[in-house]
């Protein structure tokens, strides 16, 4: 029996095509929740970004922010978070201070840019997100980064970091680094302990990369038509494009609406 849902934002809830969340999704949301299922947002993007975005009407019982590294409850109040370890942050702060590649920092309250090249401008344009502001780390906990480059220049960055970060794949010509034991599973862990859920117990809606291991970490895990054919793979159902009520069909499929 489900009792939560776990829904990532771009390219499952929100239809970058539409500008909106389908409406077909906004009433299986509002349904699930009258059922008393849980739903929660675990999503990349950061709390300040979401405001961009109309989501406002849209009601959740959690929210799994920045892959995992910032929880936070139905009134957007921080209940976890796990930072970057010093060791990491000694290197993450070299390439930002050296301009080494363009890196944004994301911080509880704060995220920041060291500097802007074209990846920079093409990737926020893709994700219809402002570009941060150009910041400096003053030794706060930092969450999560964003390293705006192409494949075939991540060996350079691969070998700096070594193995005290993980890269996650979001757009091509950025990645984002989260902590060596972050991501969205560690984020719905944390969810799970608080609401005493069972993985047998949820479901888990994705489309990226980014939502690869929490698809295979559900006890459903579903991979949206328009996701990348890695993440279909690791899904136990594949429903259609986001703007094909893609949401809708499968929670009908799976007798939740």
């Amino acid at each position: 029996m489900i009792k939560a849902i776990f829904f990532d934002m771009d390219g499952t809830l929100l239809s970058h095509s539409l500008g909106d969340v389908p409406a077909s999704a906004r009433r299986c949301l509002a349904l699930l929740r009258q059922k008393g299922i849980l739903c929660f947002m675990a999503t990349g993007r950061h709390l300040l970004e979401l405001d961009n975005f109309p989501l406002a009407d849209l009601e959740f019982d959690g929210y799994i922010t920045v892959n995992g590294q910032l929880v936070l409850d139905s009134n957007k109040k921080l209940l976890f978070g796990s930072a970057f370890s010093e060791e990491a942050m000694e290197t993450l702060s070299v390439i930002f201070r050296e301009n080494r590649f363009p890196l944004a920092l994301v911080e509880e309250h704060r995220m920041y840019l060291n500097y802007v090249d074209e990846n920079v401008v093409q990737a926020q344009a893709d994700i219809q997100t402002p570009i941060p502001p150009l910041g400096s780390w003053e030794g706060d906990a930092v969450y999560h980064g964003s390293i705006y480059l192409r494949e075939h220049q991540l060996a350079d960055l691969r070998q700096m970091l070594g193995d005290s970060c993980r890269l996650v794949g979001w757009y091509d010509c950025a990645v984002d680094v989260i902590p060596k034991e972050g991501g969205k599973v560690d984020g719905i862990q944390k969810i799970m302990e608080r609401f005493g859920l069972a993985r047998e117990e949820i479901m888990a809606f994705g489309d990226g990369e980014n939502d690869r291991d929490m698809l295979l970490f559900a006890g459903i895990g579903v991979a949206m038509g328009n996701g990348k054919e890695t993440v279909k793979a690791a899904a136990d159902y594949v429903t259609d494009h986001i703007d094909q009520d893609g949401v809708e069909k499968a929670l009908i499929h799976f007798g939740l609406v």
